[in-house]
Formats: C-alpha cells, structure tokens, sequence
C-alpha cells in the first residue's frame, strides 16, 4: 500500500492548485457551449425543409453533444497535462496506481459505452428489425437487452481500470443483499417481473390496456416499472409486479365500447325503457363520425336496491372516441328520459 505521507503529498499539490487556471478553463469551456448553441440555432434556422428538422437535425445534435462531452474531456486532459496532481497516484490497490486520469478514463469508458449503445438502437437496430420483420415489441425487447448487456460490461471494465477486485465487490454485494434483502424485497420483485415480461411479452411496447378502469399505450418498459400514457389522467408509472399478479386487459386486439350505466325506478316497463336506451344511443352515435357501426346494444343487466339497471354498448374506433360519445349518450339519455317522464332509481339515502 502506498504510504500516507505519500497521499498527504498529493493533497497539498491539490490545495496548491491555480485559480486563476481553472478559471481560464471554464472560460473555454464556456466558448465551446456557446459555438455549439450557436451552430445549432444556425441549422435549426436556416434549414427551410421540415424533413431536415425532423430526420437529420437530430442526427447533428447528437453528434455535436458527444464532440462537446469527448472534446472537453480531451480539452481537460490536454490543459492540464503538465500538471502533477493529474497523474499522481493517491491510492494504490492491487498493484494498480489510482490517479485522477485513470478516474476519468473509467468514467469515460462508462459514458461512452452508454451513449453508443443508445445511438446504435436508436439508427441502426430499426433498420434490422425492418429487414427481418421484427415488430415493435419484439424490438423493444432487444434493445434494452443490448443495453443493459453493453452497460453491464462498461462498469465491469471501468471497475478494472480503477483497480477494483469484482469477486470481491461480488462478495460484498451478496453479504449486503442477505443484509438488506427484506427491505428491498419488493423492489426485487418488480425487477424480476420486468424481465418476466421482457422476455414472455404477455405485453409490449404501443399495446393499449386497461388498469384500474383507466386506458393507456405502453410507452416504455423498464426493469422496475412500466410507464403507461393515458388520455386525460396523464403518466402512469405501474410497478412490473402488478402486471404479473394482477388481471390486467390487453385492449389492443379486442374491440373498444363505449359503455353507460343507467337505473331505473322499479316497476318501469322494461321494454319501453330498452327501446328509448336504444333510440337515444343510435342518436348520439349518429352525431358523430368515425363510429364503426352506428348500432347500439342495450341490454337488461340486474335488479338492485329497488333499481333496475340497463347496459349501452356502442362499438368505437379508439379511446378519445369512447369518452366522448359516453358522455353524448347520456345527453341524449338524460333529454328522452325527460320526454318519456322515466324516474331513475333513488339511492339508499333518498329512500330513507
């Protein structure tokens, strides 16, 4: 092991550090920021085509990020490369020297893995999957395969470089995980269950489904949590593990109805009230476009608390279209009811 009054060398060249030339440095950094904001808005303005904007602007922003990142890093070693501090070790371990270089070089090694493997999914992987028919899920699945591959072995490398022992980091991984293993247990869970679905697809990425009577498109799957979009009640973050022990309705190949729910005063006509149900969801159907089939299906569901209760159906194309015609059907319920002197079932309380 190196000796301490050799780390408290090392300490006092880091407390004799210039000011002034960190100070410069940043001042360059600053520089190379604003060249590449303002090559950026030069593109961003100057290009007349949409299709630019869309498909190759993109493209130059990733690459100029990563000159941005790479080049100061490089600039960074590159300014300060006479200086001591840089390359003296301050802790040795396993015959391997630590040094603030060979901190940054294993985080470089990390950064870069992370940023390839994304820009590989993202440009070239598509182009792969639309040679041999892979659909989206399946993709899906793939690429974050890759990537936790891809990041697994950069940590591992950049543990190396820095001169950490991996069967021992192991070791106290497994001792801590006995240790912890209660506490995170269910975190545990979602993880193992984001794998499960991963890999079994009952599920996958732009499929719509139906949780605790709100719809949504899968957007993302992750190793934790499934991110969920719905209409109105914005972002859901479903943990993995609610999938697998939970029903949950795939709507994406069953067909979509819009539903209402209406109770009647007991001893009213059955039929009479089914006809005007009918009447007044053909109705509202007929107002709008889209539908698939401008029909309803009324039907006779239960008696309940001195009630009666009748079922609407309406098939329509998407969610957004579901919403909206539920709540015309009930308009024009609400307006037949009116004409036709039909009472709606009393709750409990008004009864009493």
């Amino acid at each position: 092991m190196m000796q301490s009054s050799q780390l408290f060398k090392g300490i006092d060249i880091l407390r004799n550090l210039s000011i002034g030339e960190f100070f410069m440095f940043f001042v360059y950094l600053a520089l190379i920021l604003i060249a590449k904001s303002l090559v950026l808005f030069l593109f961003r303005k100057l290009s007349p085509s949409k299709d630019f904007k869309e498909r190759i602007y993109p493209v130059i922003e990733d690459v100029l990020n990563w000159l941005v990142l790479y080049g100061g890093i490089l600039f960074f070693l590159f300014y300060f490369s006479r200086e001591q501090w840089l390359t003296l070790p301050f802790y040795e371990t396993e015959g391997v020297e630590i040094s603030i270089l060979l901190i940054i070089v294993a985080i470089m090694i990390v950064t870069f893995a992370s940023r390839l493997i994304k820009a590989f999914n993202h440009y070239v992987m598509p182009f792969v999957y639309e040679q041999f028919n892979i659909d989206i899920g399946m993709g899906y699945t793939i690429n974050r395969l890759l990537y936790y591959v891809v990041m697994f072995l950069a940590l591992a490398i950049s543990f190396t470089t820095v001169g950490l022992d991996l069967t021992a980091l192991g070791f106290v991984f497994s001792v801590l995980g006995i240790g912890i293993g209660f506490g995170v247990r269910n975190i545990a869970a979602n993880f193992v269950s984001g794998i499960i679905i991963l890999f079994e697809r009952p599920m996958e990425v732009g499929e719509m489904v139906e949780i605790d009577k709100k719809i949504g498109r899968i957007t993302k799957i992750k190793l934790r949590s499934t991110v969920i979009e719905t209409l109105k009640e914005g972002t859901l973050v479903v943990p993995n593990q609610y999938f697998i022990e939970q029903i949950v309705k795939n709507r994406s190949s069953a067909q979509l109805y819009a539903r209402v729910v209406v109770s009647v005063e007991y001893g009213s006509d059955t039929e009479r009230i089914e006809r005007i149900l009918k009447d007044a969801a053909i109705k509202a159907a007929e107002l709008m476009k889209g539908i698939p089939e401008k029909k309803a299906d009324v039907r006779f569901i239960d008696f309940r608390n001195s009630a009666l209760d009748f079922q609407v159906e309406v098939q329509v194309a998407d969610v957004e279209m579901k919403e909206r015609l539920e709540s015309n059907i009930r308009h024009a319920i609400a307006e037949d009811f009116i004409n036709h002197d039909v009472k709606l079932a009393k709750t409990v309380y008004e009864t009493q």
